[in-house]
């Protein structure tokens, strides 16, 4: 059976169409519209409306009902096959295809991406439309119009987002909150289940809030102002997809309190950097007085220093350096230095070696030697100390002596003592038998709070015989009792001054310590034959840090105020409550030293108040807070200078001797961090160490002499008093070493120390003397380097005219080394021979080789004949007097190797010419400096060592050979 489109063409044939008769082209389009209306009679079918879905961000929609066309012409080629689906619209972002032209099925799809969020539907007119008659889409036929509807289905692409990236509520304490505050997150997406947010969550855990699904965030216990301030929490949201927010947004409740009289905005820690001055304390304090009416304001600052060195921070150097510091006079005795060889009476003492504090236990007490005080104070002298002290154990208490001056033995007679007795000071003088017999004043006895209250406090006792006046922190103090006694009739017995006890000879089987003290001592001293000054009293207790008001004068009007003696406790008072306010903004915090000691200082604020009429007044709390003050910058101190050089005999020998340290210089520095610019290794920038040069002063340097002491029979160290007094420096000397003390500039150390000398009279027994010096600041708190010098004495030998021929013999390389004249030392040549004279030298030295040469061919011949040839033709051929040769050797000079026997040979040819030593030209002595760190290494190289280090040799228009090692 044939196919049904082969019926059909007998009957097309039949018809005529294909006929190749006709009229031209009009017959036949006429032909093909006459074909179109007996073949495609029938437009296609398609359903009147489609419902679609399509999910963002896919192309395929998928309709309801499926998207397909009839046509009643089929099975007629063209006529019933779908060749196309169009739609009708602007800007649409769909298509329809055809799949199958026989079936009719299309497809509809996107032409790009579809975005829910920016449209949800679409609605628009779609049509099919047949093939027509033939492949040239002619006499097309179309459907009826079709409405499309399409949905668009979201995806959970968006997470939800805070409307507000932090929130902030005050609530107030004891209360609790149904809501605070509310917070609000937003969906981007589409639809309703992805768009709404359907919980919200607390992500920060352990509060005291709660949050439920509207966002509303509640308290679930009652807020304490005293017990936390403020919250921070940070919250969540998620949507009905469970897709949590992008961002959690932070929560800040601040918790104010119940209105409270008292003080707000005050911080409690205060830092303090060294050197930045005043620092304030306050500078946004104020008082909240709860609506009361105040009449006035008396506000107290107060400073607690108590624990920090003696009472507070001072300067920490030796009490001889202080009292210099202050312009005290001279003649002061330390009854507590620090231990040393000198001051060794203080070494069985409990001390604190960092402040010089002594303690005493009760069970110690110190002797000084005899000769350390004078045995006549005179009727004017000063007594000072720091002490501290508390109340003694026992009702009836025991005296603790401080000082005492009585006899070594026999007796028991107190000549002179300090002592504390049931918390009264008393100073006890008794005064020598004169021709007045009679009674005189002899205890002075002061009742003070603060001799027991365990704080450190700064006695001075002025004498002027037979008024007794005592300083404390400053302050003047009468005593309230003077009682007299008889006068002490002379005896021979010797007397023994103590220190934390008293020495009782007398009146005991064995001589013992008794009266012991019980408390802290610090920078005992005693001036006989001068009283001091209010100035100085005042300038040696001072502390270097306490309180401070910025700008007096803008304190405003109405306001009091009043210092204690050591700034440590201010206080003000007013009827303003603004003025009180601004004026306590003020208060500052200094410390002028420049290392000051780290460490905590407490700060109490205390306020009393008067109010309008009123029986009950409001009560402001104390404000306790601390100032705490940071590590200095810890300098390190170098010395650097010559560490080695030589000096002629004579030089030794002179008056002036040989300055020690001409070129010494004292640098101090601190290592800084700096950040370098290099970040692309590890993203931070990398921290370098950089020294910076700092200021200060030093307050000692010592000068000790190593290997064993000054002999002061023959060598001595020497400074000119006038180079210490200008510069406000004192010395002490002795054979172990020069110390040098007093508080000054590092510059002021460096120009004292270039004018030590020393002198010796005796150089020819000399070769080495060795010296060490270091340098103090703050009481040995930083130390320099050991900075160490080796000074050598060069001597001048004569020998005889055989000794000249055998040292020339024997030593080939000095003589070669005349033709290698630059030397491989470190130290470069003061001075340069002109060409001229070094000609002359070397044409000098081959004339000697050659006379040399000469003389040892006669010795082996005949050693008298020899004799008298050599001194013929040095008469005849060289013309120079042998007489006044010299030969310049080093006496440092070690001698090791196999030329032992030769070493001892020469050695005691050297101890025989040392009569004839003599002092090295001014021209030689630069080249004892040049020579000495050369190569060379001993007279006897010939064996092996001289090839390596060769020596030189030099010839003078006098005649003189000098071998320099």
């Amino acid at each position: 059976m044939l196919p049904r489109r082969l019926c059909l063409v007998p009957l097309l044939l039949a018809l005529g169409v294909g006929s190749s008769g006709g009229s031209g082209d009009g017959g036949d389009s006429r032909r093909r519209r006459l074909l179109a209306a007996k073949v495609n009679k029938h437009k296609p079918w398609i359903e009147t409306s489609y419902h679609g879905v399509i999910t963002e961000n896919n192309d395929t929609v998928i309709l309801d009902p499926p998207l397909v066309a009839l046509d009643k012409d089929a099975p007629v080629p063209f006529a019933g096959e779908i060749c196309a689906f169009k739609i009708h619209g602007q800007e649409l972002p769909f298509e329809a295809v055809v799949l199958n032209k026989t079936s009719g099925e299309g497809r509809l799809r996107a032409k790009s991406p579809i975005d829910c969020e920016l449209q949800k539907e679409y609605t628009f007119i779609i049509q099919a439309y047949d093939c027509g008659v033939g492949p040239r889409e002619a006499a097309w036929k179309k459907s009826h119009k079709a409405v499309v509807h399409i949905q668009v289905k979201d995806v959970n692409e968006f997470a939800p987002t805070f409307k507000e990236p932090a929130y902030k509520a005050i609530v107030t304490e004891g209360k609790i909150y149904d809501s605070i505050l509310q917070v609000e997150a937003i969906d981007e997406d589409c639809s309703p289940q992805y768009s709404q947010i359907c919980n919200y969550e607390i992500v920060t855990t352990d509060v005291p809030f709660a949050i439920d699904r509207n966002g509303n965030i509640r308290n679930t216990e009652k807020l304490s102002f005293d017990k936390q301030r403020q919250y921070e929490i940070l919250v969540t949201a998620y949507d009905c997809g469970q897709k949590p927010a992008a961002q959690d947004t932070l929560v800040q409740v601040d918790v104010k309190p119940v209105c409270k009289p008292g003080w707000q905005d005050w911080t409690k820690r205060i830092e303090y950097q060294p050197g930045s001055g005043s620092v304030p304390l306050f500078p946004s304090i104020h008082l909240e007085t709860c609506d009361g009416a105040v009449s006035s304001l008396q506000v107290t600052a107060e400073l607690q220093t108590n624990y920090i060195g003696k009472g507070c921070d001072r300067e920490t150097y030796s009490e001889k350096s202080l009292q210099k510091l202050c312009g005290a006079s001279s003649g002061i005795i330390d009854l507590l230095p620090s231990p040393s060889a000198a001051t060794n009476w203080t070494a069985g003492l409990l001390a604190d070696s960092g402040e010089m504090i002594f303690k005493f236990d009760g069970r110690q007490g110190a002797k000084i030697p005899d000769g350390i005080v004078p045995k006549n104070l005179t009727d004017q002298f000063t007594i000072t100390m720091w002490m501290k002290h508390g109340p003694s154990p026992g009702v009836r208490a025991e005296k603790e002596t401080i000082l005492c001056n009585s006899d070594k033995t026999e007796m028991n007679r107190h000549h002179y003592a300090l002592y504390v007795h049931n918390c009264r000071l008393v100073f006890l003088l008794r005064k020598d038998f004169d021709q007045a017999d009679t009674f005189r004043p002899a205890e002075f006895h002061w009742k003070l709070d603060q001799i027991c209250d365990k704080e450190w406090h700064y006695y001075v006792i002025n004498v002027e015989f037979p008024v007794v006046t005592l300083y404390m922190d400053g302050a003047t103090y009468e005593p309230y009792l003077v009682t007299n006694d008889w006068p002490i009739h002379p005896s021979h017995i010797a007397m023994q001054l103590t220190v934390g006890a008293c020495w009782q000879g007398g009146e005991v089987a064995k001589p013992r310590f008794a009266q012991f003290f019980h408390g802290s001592l610090a920078s005992l001293t005693i001036r006989p034959g001068k009283m001091e000054s209010q100035k100085v009293i005042s300038c040696l207790q001072a502390c270097k840090e306490g309180l401070d008001i910025n700008s007096l004068e803008s304190l405003g009007q109405g306001i009091k105020y009043h210092f204690n003696p050591s700034q440590s406790v201010l206080v003000m008072e007013g009827d303003d409550i603004g003025n009180i306010n601004r004026a306590l903004q003020k208060v500052s915090y200094i410390n002028s030293r420049q290392f000051p000691t780290a460490g905590v200082r407490r700060l109490r604020l205390s306020s009393k108040v008067q109010c309008f009429g009123e029986d009950v007044c409001i009560s402001i709390p104390d404000v306790d807070a601390y100032i705490m003050v940071l590590q200095a910058i810890e300098p390190q101190i170098t010395l650097q200078g010559t560490e080695r050089f030589w000096r002629p005999a004579a030089q030794f020998e002179s008056a002036r001797g040989v300055t020690l340290f001409p070129d010494i210089k004292i640098v101090s520095s601190f290592a800084k961090t700096e950040a370098s610019g290099d970040t692309r290794a590890t993203g931070t920038a990398p921290k370098s160490s950089v020294l910076e040069e700092m200021l200060h002063n030093l307050d000692f340097c010592d000068i000790l002499v190593l290997g064993g002491d000054l002999d002061p029979r023959h060598e001595c160290l020497e400074l000119n008093h006038s180079e210490l007094h200008q510069r406000h420096l004192d010395a002490t000397n002795s054979t172990a070493g020069y110390s040098i003390y007093g508080v000054g500039s590092m510059s002021r150390y460096e120009q004292v120390l270039h004018h030590l000398r020393y002198r010796n009279w005796h150089p020819t027994s000399l070769e080495t003397r060795r010296f060490r010096i270091k340098c103090s600041e703050l009481n040995g708190r930083y130390t320099s380097n050991e900075f160490n010098l080796e000074v050598s004495v060069l001597h001048e030998v004569r020998v005889s005219d055989k000794e000249h021929v055998n040292h020339l013999v024997v030593q080939p390389p000095f003589l070669q080394s005349v033709h290698h004249p630059e030397s491989r030392t470190s130290i470069q040549r003061s001075s340069v021979v002109p060409s001229i004279a070094t000609v002359v030298i070397i044409i000098s030295v081959c004339m000697l080789v050659f006379v040399v040469a000469m003389g040892v061919y006669r010795v082996r011949i005949a050693h008298q004949h020899f004799l008298q040839e050599t001194e013929a033709a040095k008469e005849a051929e060289m013309d120079w007097d042998d007489s006044a040769l010299t030969i310049t050797v080093n006496p440092m000079e070690k001698h090791e190797g196999p030329g032992h026997g030769e070493d001892e040979t020469e050695g005691e040819e050297e101890e025989e010419a040392e009569e004839g030593v003599s002092s090295s030209s001014s021209g030689s002595d630069d080249s004892e400096e040049e020579e000495e760190e050369g190569t060379g290494r001993g007279r006897h190289g010939q064996r092996g060592t001289s090839s390596q280090n060769p020596g030189k040799s030099t010839w003078n228009t006098a005649g003189v050979i000098n071998i320099w090692k």
